[in-house]
């Protein structure tokens, strides 16, 4: 009867061969999985400005059926029913803290709000960059009311 001499386990060229793969797919998933993260925030972003733009339409159509002007209110995330998570109602500075939403009201130095005076939607992401979206309510009062604008994403630069 011959004995065959069968080993059990890799060789140390193996074990290297699989590490280098694991790091070479390591590599090309990392970033990727950052894009990923970073177009989800995005999309989240999207999400609230576009619920904010059709809560200002409808608060436009109903105050021009109940006041016979179309008319934005002065904080545009009183158009929600649910405010996004992180909103902060009581915060009048730029976000601050990862997820955290908004409204800088106009400076009491121009315009009244209500009356084109321009404010700013903010937000921050969790990789502490930051964002904001011009928001100006429109003319309220006198004989040349309009409603306002809400702009596009603007990247705050890093301090």
């Amino acid at each position: 009867m011959k004995k065959t001499n069968k080993k059990n386990g890799f060789t140390l060229i193996e074990l290297i061969i699989v590490m280098v793969i694991l790091g070479i797919m390591a590599a090309v998933a990392v970033p990727k999985y950052l894009d990923s993260i970073s177009n989800a925030e995005e999309s989240a972003e999207d999400a609230v400005i576009s619920a904010i733009r059709s809560g200002l339409r409808q608060a436009a159509s109903d105050s021009l059926y109940t006041n016979g002007r179309a008319s934005w209110p002065n904080n545009p995330f009183d158009v929600l029913s649910e405010k996004p998570a992180g909103h902060n109602p009581d915060n009048t500075t730029m976000a601050a803290v990862d997820g955290e939403w908004t409204y800088i009201p106009p400076t009491a130095a121009g315009p009244a709000a209500g009356d084109g005076a321009q404010g700013k939607i903010t937000h921050q992401r969790a990789d502490n960059s930051r964002y904001t979206w011009d928001y100006n309510a429109g003319t309220q009062t006198g004989d040349k009311a309009e409603v306002g604008t809400l702009g596009q994403r603007t990247t705050v630069e890093q301090e």
